[in-house]
């Protein structure tokens, strides 16, 4: 693998692991754009290694959420009269990771092979849209964090197995699950940023030791290690923007985006320019009218991208108003 497709498909992974819009799919999809076998053992390691770029990002971020979880934790263990809400946010966090685990081990083979087929992302991500729909639609978003329950683990931890679906989105599974719980969005948001932590570091570790000689063969350790150190860079500023976002916004905004893919993969596959697990197969004259689409479809996110932000500016403009509004009312008196 090349520097160049090295950074694009970081860049990728940073920008889509935390939105609901799949980071898989989207990684599936550009390697194939780019020219790989995406059901080749090296390419699909590779998307999990450089996850690890994406779920470092998230550590560093919530570090101090993840050191009160855990001394909260320990110290509940150790000290049952001192057993509060971080003692049981922790659980759900830990207790929440564990199905992803097992059903990601036991159908490994299943993921990397069966599942690494286009049509199975172009389903996943308009079915798993309407999920997104209802939740956001139905969701209650009447409890936050202080108010979680070991059911909401299991639950919620169950809706991330789906995430191993290709077009899924880890992401979009756990917060339409904490939604459908009666989480608040931010709530859901953030649960889901902490349940990936585990999650995807095992993953990653996992593919790292097993497949290293498939990685060396395939894409190469440079050029993963240069991805995964993208990734982590761009997902850095992702993750305060996707909190900012929700915080004013339902996540169905996404699901236009979703949408969008979902229709421009399956035209390519009907078209024949486009392989269900092989390469790219574009003729530039046959197929003249694909780099126009993409480039609309980037237009479309880059425009929402500044509608969500610029959203953000003003509702943090409005929080702090109200923050100081009593202060600026008996100053004025």
């Amino acid at each position: 693998m090349s520097f160049w497709h090295a950074l694009i498909l970081g860049i990728v992974e940073g920008i889509t692991e935390f939105l609901p819009v799949s980071s898989t799919a989207h990684l599936t999809a550009v390697s194939n754009l780019l020219g790989y076998q995406i059901d080749d053992r090296g390419v699909t390691a590779f998307t999990a290694v450089i996850q690890v770029g994406a779920i470092l990002a998230v550590i560093i971020h919530f570090w101090r959420d993840i050191v009160n979880l855990l001394r909260s934790w320990v110290t509940g263990l150790l000290h049952k009269e001192q057993r509060g809400t971080d003692y049981r946010a922790a659980w759900v966090v830990l207790l929440g990771s564990i199905p992803i685990g097992i059903v990601g081990f036991l159908l490994r083979d299943v993921i990397s092979g069966v599942l690494r087929n286009m049509w199975v992302i172009v389903a996943a991500l308009i079915l798993w849209s309407i999920v997104i729909w209802f939740a956001e639609r139905n969701g209650r978003q009447e409890r936050d964090m202080n108010n979680l329950t070991i059911k909401d683990a299991f639950i919620i931890g169950a809706a991330q197995c789906l995430a191993l679906i290709p077009g899924v989105s880890r992401s979009g599974a756990t917060i339409s699950a904490g939604l459908f719980r009666g989480l608040d969005r931010v709530t859901a948001t953030r649960l889901s940023f902490l349940m990936g932590i585990p999650a995807l570091l095992a993953a990653g570790a996992f593919e790292a030791i097993g497949s290293m000689a498939d990685i060396g063969d395939t894409v190469g350790w440079g050029a993963t290690l240069i991805a995964t150190a993208v990734s982590f860079g761009v997902a850095w500023l992702a993750i305060s923007w996707l909190l900012k976002l929700v915080a004013g916004h339902p996540i169905t905004v996404f699901i236009w985006w979703r949408l969008f893919v979902a229709w421009l993969i399956a035209l390519m596959l009907v078209s024949g320019a486009m392989s269900t697990t092989g390469a790219f197969v574009v003729d530039t004259v046959r197929h003249w009218w694909i780099w126009p689409a993409i480039i609309i479809a980037a237009g479309f996110v880059g425009g929402l991208l500044v509608r969500a932000i610029s959203g953000g500016a003003q509702l943090k403009a409005v929080e702090v108003a109200n923050k100081y509004q009593p202060e600026i009312v008996a100053a004025n008196e």
